[in-house]
Parts: C-alpha cells; structure tokens; sequence
C-alpha cells in the first residue's frame, strides 16, 4: 500500500503508464486522447512518454477505429481505444458485436483479440437524452465480452491492468462523476476481472451497486448505521462476468436485497440480479426490489432530469421501506446543496 493519494483519473492514467513500459505493443487511440483536457487527464503525458506512434488521435469514424483496432490485435498488438462517450461506440457496434467479440470463437480458440474498449459514461450540464446514458446493458447480453466498471482509484489502476492484460474484448466503463474520487492504491494485491467486493458487512439487508452509484450507496450506509440498520454493500466492480457467489451468499443471510443500477433497470444489471437470486435462493421470505434510471429518456430540463436518478434519499427510502420503517426522518437527512447534475463544485464543462 502507498501512501500517496491518487484521483481516479490519475490512477488510470499510472495504470497505463506502467503497462505500456513493460509492453512496445500496447497502443493507446482514440478520439481526443491529446485534446486540451487529456479525457479528464487520463492520458495527460503518455503522447510525450510514449510518441505519436503508440498514442494518436483518430478521426471520427468509429467502426473504422475499432476494425483498425481488431487488426491490429490480430498482429499481436494490445489496443486500448478510448470513447469519450459511451454512445459514440454505439457507432462501433457492428465491429465490437460481429467481429471482436466472435474471433475466438470462429477461430476454435486459436486468436485473440485483446482489446480494452474505454467508454465514458455520467451525467452533467444538462446534456439530455443523447449523451447522459449507461449503455453497460447493451454489451453484457454478448457472448465473448467482458464489462469493467470500477468505483474506486484503486479498483480502477488494478481493473486497467487486468483488462489489458486479458485476451478477451473487454469494455471498461467509467463514469465522469469518479474521476476526482480519491484513494489509495495497493500495489501489491492483483484485483481479478469477476470478482465483486463486499465493502461494508451487515446483517439486516444487502445492497448492490457499481460504478458512481457505489459512493451514493456509500452515504446511505453511513447515515442509517446512524439509525441502528446495518447494511451489507457490495461493488460489483465487473458487471460480466457477474460474481453471483458473493452475492447469493449475502442475500442468503440477510433476506433482504436492493439493486441500485447506473442505467435503467428494466432489462438492466438489477433485472438479471434479481433473476438470478430469485433463481438459486428457494425462500420465500426473500423481498427483493430494484432501483435506476427512470425508464424514460433522460431530459435536457433540469426541472425534469432531477427526477430520473437514483439519489442517497431515493435509495435509504427503499431500504427503510423494506426494512418496514418510517421514512419521514429522511428529509432531514439528506439535502443536497449542489445541482443535481454536478457532483462536485469542480466538475465543470463542456465534457
């Protein structure tokens, strides 16, 4: 463990750092990879560390990006292409789902293609319904695609690490809202892609998230230990494959369960959770809820867009619910002083 504080953002960015000097063949492309902001500093530096050959700018034709990409992997390459928006790889979608995600299985195992996908997903500034979504659920239904979404600095360095490393088409989603989230970094402990974490142990319900919603739950288990309600929180930290061990194994104890999901939670993440408890916990004293994105396309109005979110209150309403407490106690609780768009008086436009 180090001492030194890290952002998010800076330790994705020391995560690519170290691979790429370990390994000539890991290539760095994208749209804005050496734009003013560097993707929120991702990738400040590594164009100076590493030269115009090995990270470059790319035009704004995405499914050529990504078959140049899968080209390139195929010649041994290792490719971590960046999407500044989650939606902008819907573009791509014919390349990642028809070609990337198939080449092993076309082949009988005998190719690779070692391809870390970044998309950039989160809210802010009242950008609406085009550029506000979580797409996780769009790649998960894939056969031959693994999905990363890490919460933390430390989750983030070792998840970038292991991505790069895996020989399997990988999308690592990260959430804006995160990259001035700061921690420490433990060097020496690997993280697996497939393994989720139980952050916070507790008895009377279990709660799962990931991705920015893990710090809004984070609020909630502290402001309702305050009650007397222990709640188990779990981090998926890799949304495929899904580490349904570890959660069975919580629900199993405490009989109560709550999904907070990042994007909507119809034919989401939280569904297929659900499902799956529902599928291998034979109690009918479970009670079981959902929680995401109203199923609606997200408004440019702030007067409307506040309202499709999860929040710390929405979520610590539906524990109490479950837990059969009043809730009234709440308003009092959580008030939120910034724009429900801006998780931080830092976080500033245009991206």
């Amino acid at each position: 463990m180090t001492n030194k504080i890290y952002t998010f953002s800076e330790a994705i960015n020391l995560s690519l750092t170290e691979m790429m000097k370990k390994n000539s063949k890991i290539l760095l492309l994208g749209q804005g990879i050496d734009d003013p902001k560097k993707i929120f500093g991702t990738t400040r530096g590594l164009d100076k560390k590493f030269g115009k050959n090995r990270v470059f700018d790319m035009p704004t034709a995405e499914n050529s990006m990504i078959g140049i990409s899968i080209g390139l992997c195929l010649k041994n390459y290792k490719c971590v292409v960046t999407f500044q928006r989650a939606e902008f790889a819907l573009l791509a979608t014919e390349q990642i789902i028809n070609q990337a995600s198939k080449w092993h299985f076309m082949s009988s195992g005998k190719t690779h293609i070692p391809l870390v996908m970044r998309m950039l997903v989160g809210r802010g500034w009242g950008q609406g319904p085009q550029h506000s979504q979580s797409l996780e659920m769009v790649y998960t239904n894939i056969p031959g695609i693994k999905v990363v979404s890490p919460s933390s600095p430390n989750d983030a360095y070792h998840l970038m690490k292991s991505s790069i490393k895996d020989n399997s088409p990988i999308i690592f989603m990260e959430n804006r809202w995160l990259y001035d989230i700061k921690g420490k970094i433990n060097k020496s402990k690997n993280l697996k892609i497939g393994k989720c974490k139980v952050l916070n142990r507790g008895n009377d319900i279990t709660l799962v998230t990931f991705s920015y919603m893990v710090i809004e739950c984070q609020r909630c288990v502290y402001e309702l230990k305050k009650l007397g309600i222990s709640i188990e929180l779990i981090d998926l930290r890799t949304i495929k494959p899904l580490d349904f061990k570890t959660i069975i194994k919580s629900v199993s104890k405490t009989k109560r369960l709550i999904v907070v999901d990042n994007g909507w939670k119809d034919f989401g993440v939280s569904s297929e959770i659900l499902a799956k408890v529902i599928e291998n916990i034979p109690d009918r004293k479970i009670r079981a809820k959902s929680i995401g994105i109203f199923q609606s396309s997200i408004a440019s109005s702030y007067g409307i867009a506040k309202h499709q979110y999860p929040t710390p209150y929405k979520i610590s309403k539906e524990i109490l619910r479950l837990l059969n407490k009043k809730t009234d106690i709440l308003n009092k609780i959580f008030i939120n002083k910034l724009a429900h768009d801006q998780p931080n008086e830092n976080f500033k436009g245009p991206f």
